[in-house]
């Protein structure tokens, strides 16, 4: 059983922003972004040594402000993007980069009931207009010699930190603050999506990202201050489909002409938090909220989910697909713990591993073939509880299918596998 054992690894600083590594996949490398209120904030990259169950890292600086997002290029495993709130001006009273927290007015709840010592949500609201905080979004190139292998002394790099380099801003003030980037599925690593207050824009990227320019844009319309909270783009239809959350509200668009092509109003009771589309079957889509809740969705008929998972007992920030085993879905809450389940009946193999008419010899019953057909059931494999604080992203890795990270706000980072048993009940 010592292989199951968690790895865990601490930040200094509160976090909420992780993403694993895509574009080279030889290394177990998961990237963290801080929110540090009063230190320049820091990009940790978590190596995993997978044999010897330790962890290196390397400690960028991020000057610009507090990572609310973060991504990693598809094409280039030295550029990311990030999402981040910068001071505007000087607030008279000292009330200062606290306020911050509000991005967009949308993530403040998540501090104030589950994470000691913050002020309440009250006292960000009321001073959020002052303070002026804007959220933006760039593209960064990580420094090329981080990457040379100098692990030994784990320390050296906490102390001298290397600078992230910007590539180019994704801003643009007439669209709002930035909520994420997102990034073409299996791209070039030249087409990337920023979703800010209520307008999605599609970016080309050109001369090695040092510019961005829109190419089209899609615009949320309909009463009051509508605003994105989070996306995801399908990695299926060609890439030329975005799935959106804002309020209690999924929609689908075509990046094509940038219409609506689908819409779930009141997906879940509350807010609506993440989105993550199944990587083997083109139309199903889960999302997380506020009411607790975990649904499954067929995108084709959105009058009721396909499946609901009531795992958790406070708002769920986070849900995601296994890339290569897609009934395993892990969940990420404010009740501090990490929910894996095995969604065998909505998975691309619903039946388990389907026995061939050939390998079934013809003197052998129909017995097994019967078997075969009976779809498996949904359970929840495991529950993760090393987290003590609101556990705000989750993530699998995208050199190993059996392993992930998750975050909570207090910077505890903890490394997981999927249960040995499980493993090979599905290997076999």
């Amino acid at each position: 059983m010592e292989d199951d054992a968690p790895v865990i690894y601490g930040l200094e600083f509160q976090a909420r922003a992780l993403t694993a590594q895509t574009a080279e996949t030889d290394a177990i490398r998961f990237l963290v972004g801080t929110q540090s209120l009063k230190f320049d904030n820091q990009i940790h990259i978590i190596d995993f040594d997978d044999e010897n169950n330790i962890i290196n890292k390397n400690v960028l600086l991020h000057q610009a402000g507090e990572i609310w997002h973060i991504a990693a290029s598809p094409a280039d495993k030295a550029v990311i993007t990030t999402c981040y709130n910068k001071k505007d001006s000087p607030v008279k009273g000292g009330h200062g980069v606290k306020e911050g927290r509000t991005q967009g007015e949308y993530l403040w709840e998540g501090e104030s009931s589950f994470t000691l010592c913050q002020p309440s949500s009250a006292h960000f609201s009321s001073h959020a207009s002052d303070s002026r905080v804007v959220s933006c979004a760039a593209v960064w190139r990580m420094p090329s010699d981080w990457d040379s292998g100098s692990h030994e002394s784990p320390d050296d790099s906490a102390h001298n930190p290397q600078t992230l380099e910007l590539l180019c801003h994704l801003d643009d003030i007439a669209h709002g603050n930035a909520a994420c980037v997102l990034w073409e599925p299996m791209g070039d690593g030249k087409r990337v999506i920023s979703l800010a207050d209520n307008h999605a824009l599609l970016w080309d990227l050109q001369e090695g990202s040092t510019q961005a320019m829109v190419s089209s844009t899609a615009t949320l319309e309909g009463k009051g201050q509508l605003k994105f909270i989070s996306g995801k783009w399908s990695p299926h239809h060609n890439c030329s489909q975005l799935a959106t959350a804002n309020d209690t509200t999924i929609r689908g668009w075509d990046l094509r002409t940038m219409s609506q092509i689908y819409c779930i109003e009141n997906a879940h009771g509350q807010l609506v938090r993440d989105l993550d589309f199944n990587p083997n079957r083109q139309y199903y889509l889960a999302s997380c909220g506020d009411d607790c809740k975990v649904k499954f969705w067929d995108v084709r008929n959105v009058q009721e989910p396909v499946k609901t998972l009531e795992e958790h007992s406070h708002w769920v920030w986070s849900v995601r697909y296994n890339h290569s085993h897609d009934q395993l879905v892990l969940t990420a809450s404010s009740d501090s713990r990490l929910i894996l389940s095995n969604m065998v009946s909505i998975s691309s193999e619903p039946f388990g591993h389907l026995v061939d008419d050939e390998e079934l010899s013809e003197g052998e019953d129909n017995h097994q073939e019967d078997k075969s057909k009976e779809p498996l059931k949904d359970s929840v494999v495991s529950t993760y509880e090393e987290h003590e604080d609101s556990v705000y992203a989750a993530e699998w890795s995208s050199a190993d299918p059996w392993l992930f990270a998750s975050l909570s706000y207090d910077g505890r980072l903890v490394i997981n596998r999927v249960p040995r048993a499980l493993k090979y009940r599905i290997l076999l």
